[in-house]
């Protein structure tokens, strides 16, 4: 296919993998005999959870609404991102009907109604989003506002606006919201890591170095330094913005000095680096459109550990905002939700993200010049990962 994996990227934003709807779509198509049939047939449909969830909501086999909405379409690498319908050569090109498929909506409008045999009858259902996209409006994050999701990986998304911009640093193009079905669309670029918390885990559960995930902060601030000790979780390859499959999980630095404390700090400072690299990423592909000084909203349950949160605020050279409530994913859909319904306004909801006196901000500490060391250091930790999946076991 002319392109490679980047072949539908300038429609979709997404490079060919397996990650994304389309290809497990085109898997079923010619693997499962049942869902051959039921095309044939014209009795298959094709969505997202979303889709699944509101179908059965609504009525399911009982006239039940085939929807899904633009940023869980957005994840399928089937939809055109500048005019957030299927795309008609994609489809065209994988041999996908388009009949399967849902009717794509906005983020915040009146889909339809729960029917009978279930909770809560008669209520309607306006909002739908993914995952991240829900914590973005959570967060309300408006153009040249970014935010970190920490959980087992990380999810970093910038909002660029009313823009669609193509990165050149290893970064995803998607949308980011559309707040009503004649509201403009937000785009976004989104940079993801596959061990953040996971690393944490890795720490209590095959090492032993702590009883609970918890603990970690504790033992982190033990010690005022990682004394040398860097350490990159490349346990299966390393994504954004490196896209390296063949690096393997590293810790450098070490010296009989070296105790458990450093090595937790170690962890802490390894998540905190690769969110710092995503960020640096989408600054460079959004260069020109910066608008006042940068801050980082930060969610998902790692952020309750005030260590992490500061060395964050520290190895960026900006603050860090951290909301009162930090399961922003609920309070994006419930935000969508109200506003479809007229609980509140979009003023309102961005508004909210003002900083309010229940957030708490880390202000960095750390001075530019040892800062930039660390990071130096960490660059040369990331390089030593690379090339490392042949190693004999």
């Amino acid at each position: 296919m002319p392109g490679g994996r980047t072949h539908f990227v300038e429609t979709c934003g997404l490079p060919i993998s397996t990650y994304f709807s389309a290809m497990k779509l085109i898997w079923l198509m010619e693997n499962v005999d049942a869902v051959k049939e039921g095309i044939k047939k014209k009795d298959a449909l094709f969505g997202t959870v979303d889709s699944w969830l509101i179908w059965n909501l609504t009525g399911g086999v009982k006239g039940g609404l085939h929807v899904t909405d633009v940023s869980n379409a957005s994840r399928t690498m089937l939809m055109n991102l500048k005019t957030l319908e299927w795309d008609k050569p994609t489809l065209e090109t994988l041999k996908i009907p388009a009949e399967i498929l849902p009717k794509i909506i906005s983020n915040s409008e009146i889909i339809g109604k729960i029917t009978e045999g279930w909770p809560l009858v008669g209520f309607p259902i306006a909002g739908c989003l993914g995952d991240q996209h829900a914590a973005m409006v959570g967060q309300a994050c408006k153009k040249g506002e970014a935010k970190s999701t920490y959980g087992t990986g990380a999810f970093i998304l910038r909002n660029t606006g009313e823009e669609v911009v193509h990165s050149t640093h290893g970064l995803l193009t998607t949308l980011a919201f559309k707040l009503g079905s004649k509201a403009p669309a937000n785009y976004a670029l989104e940079g993801s890591i596959a061990i953040a918390g996971a690393a944490v885990q890795w720490l209590r559960d095959s090492l032993g170095v702590i009883k609970s995930a918890g603990e970690i902060e504790e033992l982190a601030s033990q010690v005022d330094t990682t004394g040398g000790v860097y350490f990159v979780p490349a346990f299966n390859g390393l994504f954004a913005p490196w896209w390296r499959d063949d690096a393997r999980g590293v810790c450098i630095g070490i010296t009989r000095f070296t105790s458990k404390a450093h090595i937790a700090r170690a962890v802490l400072e390894s998540m905190c680096f690769q969110v710092k690299d995503v960020l640096d990423s989408m600054h460079k592909d959004a260069a020109g459109t910066e608008e006042e000084e940068f801050l980082l909203r930060v969610d998902g349950g790692a952020t309750v550990n005030n260590l992490l949160m500061q060395i964050q605020a520290d190895l960026l050279g900006s603050p860090v905002v951290r909301p009162a409530d930090i399961e922003t994913t609920a309070l994006g859909a419930a935000y969508a939700a109200g506003l479809a319904v007229g609980v509140w306004t979009e003023e309102e909801i961005f508004a909210s993200g003002e900083k309010s006196k229940s957030d708490t901000t880390f202000r960095p500490k750390l001075n530019e010049e040892l800062r930039k060391k660390k990071v130096d250091s960490w660059f040369k930790a990331v390089e030593r990962t690379f090339d490392l999946a042949d190693l004999s076991i």
